[in-house]
C-alpha cells in the first residue's frame, strides 16, 4: 500500500492559480517599468528638453512625477504579488498597465517632438504589448473562483457605468458646442496642440471598454469583474495624476485654459471616492472560493 503524504501543504486544498505559467508578461512589464521610469525621470528632472507651451510642459512634468513615484513602483509591487499567487495584485497589475499606457499615449501625441521621442515610443510599445500578453495569460475561470460570493458586483458596476457616462458627457459637452461653432479649433486654445489625445482615447477606447466591462461585471462575468477592477485601479491613479498635472500646469501658467487649480481638489476627491470603491472590491477578491463561470 502506498504511503500517504501527510505534509501540511499537501493536506491544504490547493488554490487556483490565476495566471498560466510563462515569463513573457513579466519580462515585458519589467522592461516597461525601466523605460517608463526613464521617460518620466528625464521629462521631470530635465524640463529644458520640453518644447511645448508653458502650461503643457507643467502638465507633463506633473504626469511624469506620478508615473515615476506611483505608477512604476505600483507596477513592480503588483508583479511580485501576482507571482506569489495573489489575484488582488493581478487586478492592480492590469490596472497599472492601463494607467501607464494612457500616459504613454499622451507623451507621444500630446507632447511636441523633443529629444526623448524614441524613449516615449519605446514606452508606448512596451505598454501595449504588456497588456496584450498579460490579459490572455489570465485564467478567467480561476480568477472567478477567487471572487467572494459577497462581492457587490452590481454596486461596483453601477459606479463604473456612472463614471463612464459622466466622463463622456463632460467631454461631449465641451466638444459638440465647439464643433458646431464658427471655430472648432477654439477647443485647443492655449494647449499648443492640433487635437486632444485625451478626448480621442477616452471616447474611442477607455470609456467604451469601461461601459462594456461594467455590464459584464453586473452579470458577474469573470472577465468583467477583472477588467472593471483594473479600470478602478487605473481611475484612482489617473485621478491622482490629473490633480498633480493640473497643479504643475497652473503653476507654470496661471492664465492658461489648459490647466486650472480648481481641478486639483476635484480630481483628488474623485481619486478618494474611486479608491473607496476599489478597496471594497479588493476586499472581496481572494476570499471564499466559488466558480463564477470563467466567461
Amino acid at each position: 500500500m502506498s504511503a500517504i503524504d501527510t505534509r501540511p501543504d499537501r493536506l491544504q486544498p490547493r488554490r487556483h492559480a490565476v495566471m498560466r505559467t510563462g515569463p513573457l508578461p513579466y519580462a515585458l512589464s519589467g522592461a516597461l517599468a525601466a523605460v517608463a521610469a526613464a521617460s518620466a525621470g528625464f521629462s521631470f528632472f530635465l524640463p529644458s528638453v520640453l518644447t511645448g507651451a508653458e502650461a503643457g510642459n507643467g502638465n507633463l512634468r506633473g504626469t511624469a512625477l506620478i508615473v515615476l513615484l506611483l505608477g512604476v513602483p505600483t507596477l513592480l509591487t503588483a508583479m511580485v504579488g501576482t507571482a506569489r499567487g495573489s489575484p488582488r495584485w493581478l487586478v492592480v497589475w492590469l490596472g497599472t498597465l492601463g494607467y501607464l499606457l494612457y500616459q504613454a499615449v499622451l507623451l507621444c501625441f500630446a507632447t511636441p517632438l523633443n529629444g526623448l521621442f524614441l524613449c516615449y515610443v519605446a514606452y508606448l510599445g512596451l505598454a501595449v504589448w504588456s497588456v496584450v500578453t498579460l490579459f490572455p495569460a489570465v485564467d478567467r475561470r480561476a480568477f472567478g473562483s477567487r471572487v467572494s460570493v459577497g462581492m457587490p458586483s452590481r454596486s461596483v458596476a453601477a459606479f463604473a457605468f456612472a463614471i463612464a457616462v459622466l466622463n463622456a458627457a463632460a467631454w461631449l459637452g465641451a466638444i459638440v458646442p465647439a464643433l458646431l461653432g464658427p471655430d472648432p479649433a477654439s477647443l485647443m486654445k492655449g494647449t499648443g496642440l492640433l487635437t486632444n489625445p485625451v478626448y480621442v482615447q477616452d471616447l474611442a477606447i477607455w470609456l467604451p471598454l469601461l461601459t462594456v466591462a461594467a455590464l459584464a461585471c453586473w452579470h458577474r462575468r469573470a472577465w468583467g469583474l477583472l477588467v472593471t477592477g483594473a479600470m478602478l485601479v487605473m481611475l484612482v491613479l489617473e485621478g491622482i495624476g490629473v490633480a498633480t498635472d493640473q497643479w504643475f500646469g497652473s503653476r507654470a501658467d496661471p492664465t492658461s485654459p489648459a490647466a486650472s487649480m480648481s481641478m486639483v481638489p476635484a480630481f483628488a476627491a474623485l481619486a478618494v471616492v474611486t479608491g473607496t470603491v476599489l478597496a471594497l472590491y479588493l476586499h472581496n477578491i481572494d476570499r471564499s472560493a466559488r466558480p463564477e463561470g470563467g466567461r
